[in-house]
């Protein structure tokens, strides 16, 4: 019988320490060998006993070696791990975590068998600790912001182990990578980033605040000379702000998210001179956030940048709908969280049921003061009737007001004529609106927290396009009725709200928008906690 299977043979009678000391006893007729064994099975269950996981796992295998043995298998691990541990920087995750060049000083320095006994258990907590990271981020984003809401697929520690034991290793770890293109895409971004850092980044900043067509000086030469540098403009020796000059302005102002006009106006500068490390943070944050996605978003899927105060409708990777969206104000209370969901259904001539926070704090002060003001709106009692406003409501206060509101469909509702319901906690969904003309800012942060749309009865024909066979008809004779009504969708459509100050095109280049809520300075600030480096950024 081997040493192994002794092990676990005495296993329902002792365990942990005591268990390597049972096997100690069971080899007395060869003192030198069990005192070999012994030292190395003592040091694993010694290192490993401050966690519950890893003395179990090791001790289940009999304290067999895992990364320090001498057969094929271990070498092999321990291999995989470095080359794919020596890989951190590219990803932007914190080297500092499992240190490549200490790995091999510590294994070089390994030689008795408690010392290799110890490494065993701490490549072990390095490869669980790198293969989280890798495959579903550094940071817990609830902890970071409490509106980044999403549901990220944690692997657990001993399935991942059982896992890794069960597969190839180089190819294990090397799937751990999110295989999304934008991730690949960003990974090759970054890269190019720290050499535009390295080489000292995209010159001097502009020293003006507006700059024009047929503007010279100074501040043009600067300008001209940053676009240059930046990819937007190719080679010239004009001192003149000119067409092409314009033409470069506006393509930088499509890729940051601004007004189009051509105009280097005070915002166009300040983010032309937004530093390359300053994007460079933004393009690891972005890694980091898709890290929190499984690789499959739905073949059909709706995708809400916050950001970029807009949605899309995206088919097989291809973008097939898009519209401008407004989203929640900057206050606290009222951000939009960032969640994925499945629309199940739309209301066509929907209803609005207040939120009791907009009832008490915005309604309520007006209607203590005059009971017949918003006429427009029902109050209900807990039965469900109209109540009569001429008792008046000076006696009730924010926490004793006992009715709840509705406004009936109409196209003055604040929902709008229709709305995409994909109900969770939060209260969250899609909708139209009365007020249009918001729609025209450049930033559109103005709801109390669900995403109105530009286009919503474009965007309902789109989502209905595949269960009927004239769905503006079929849409537009339900909202004629007049009638509240829901529609359910014959396939639910997976919806993703995402904030993303950094995306890639899919021809290359990058796209920048402003960090609107704050939420990226936050997570990068906890990965540079974390141990993550920006190359040229000051500590």
């Amino acid at each position: 019988m081997s040493i192994a299977a002794t092990a676990r043979t005495r296993r329902p009678l002792v365990s942990g320490l005591a268990g390597v000391a049972m096997a100690c006893w069971a080899f007395t007729a060869a003192p030198a060998a069990v005192a070999q064994v012994t030292a190395f099975k003592m040091a694993v269950a010694e290192t490993a006993a401050s966690d519950d996981m890893l003395a179990a796992f090791y001790r289940e295998t009999g304290y067999r070696p895992l990364w320090v043995g001498a057969d094929g298998a271990a070498r092999h691990r321990r291999e995989a791990l470095l080359s794919a541990v020596a890989l951190a920087p590219v990803h932007g995750l914190p080297t500092a975590r499992y240190d490549v060049e200490e790995l091999k000083s510590r294994m070089a320095a390994a030689t008795t068998d408690r010392a290799r006994g110890r490494l065993d258990v701490e490549l072990t907590r390095i490869f669980l600790q790198f293969a989280h990271d890798l495959d579903t981020g550094v940071v817990e984003p609830r902890k970071i912001d409490s509106t980044i809401v999403r549901d990220i697929p944690v692997r657990d520690r001993r399935e991942m182990l059982d896992a890794f034991l069960a597969a190839e290793p180089v190819r294990f770890l090397r799937e751990l990578t999110p295989r999304t293109a934008e991730y690949g895409r960003l990974v090759k971004e970054k890269l190019a980033l720290e050499a535009v850092i390295a080489g000292g980044g995209w010159g001097p900043t502009v020293p003006a605040t507006r700059l024009e067509r047929g503007d010279s000086g100074q501040a043009v030469l600067a300008l001209r000379d940053r676009l240059r540098e930046m990819g937007y403009l190719g080679r010239t020796a004009t001192g003149l702000y000119d067409a092409e000059i314009e033409a470069a302005v506006r393509a930088a102002q499509s890729d940051f998210g601004l007004t189009v006009d051509g105009v280097a106006g005070e915002t166009t500068i300040a983010e032309i001179n937004r530093p390359a490390v300053d994007r460079l943070g933004a393009v690891i944050v972005a890694m980091e956030r898709e890290r929190w996605f499984p690789d499959d978003l739905g073949k059909r899927h709706v995708w809400v940048n916050l950001t970029d105060f807009r949605a899309r409708i995206v088919d097989e990777g291809e973008v097939t709908f898009e519209t401008r969206s407004v989203i929640g104000k900057s206050e606290i209370s009222h951000r939009t969280p960032e969640f994925s969901d499945v629309i199940e259904h739309m209301v066509i001539n929907p209803s609005w049921y207040v939120p009791r926070s907009i009832i008490v704090n915005e309604y309520l002060p007006v209607l203590r003061q005059n009971p017949h003001a918003l006429g427009y709106m029902e109050i209900i009692d807990s039965r469900g009737r109209v109540v009569n406003r001429g008792r008046g409501f000076s006696q009730y206060t924010a926490s004793s007001f006992p009715f709840s509101m509705r406004q009936p469909p109409s196209p003055r509702n604040a929902l709008g004529l229709v709305k995409f319901m994909f109900p969770n906690k939060y209260n969250i969904y899609l909708h139209d609106t009365p007020s249009k003309s918001l729609f025209d800012r450049e930033e559109r942060a103005f709801s109390h927290g669900c995403v109105r749309l530009s286009d919503p009865f474009e965007f309902a024909y789109a989502l209905l396009a595949l269960q009927e066979d004239d769905p503006q008809g079929f849409f537009q004779s339900v909202l004629n009725t007049g009638v509240e009504r829901r529609v359910n969708l014959e396939t639910p459509v997976p919806v993703h709200l995402v904030y993303r100050t950094a995306y890639t095109k899919p021809r290359g280049g990058l796209e920048y928008r402003r960090d609107v809520y704050g939420r990226d300075a936050k997570i990068l600030d906890a990965l540079r906690a974390a141990g993550v480096s920006l190359p040229g950024a000051e500590s």
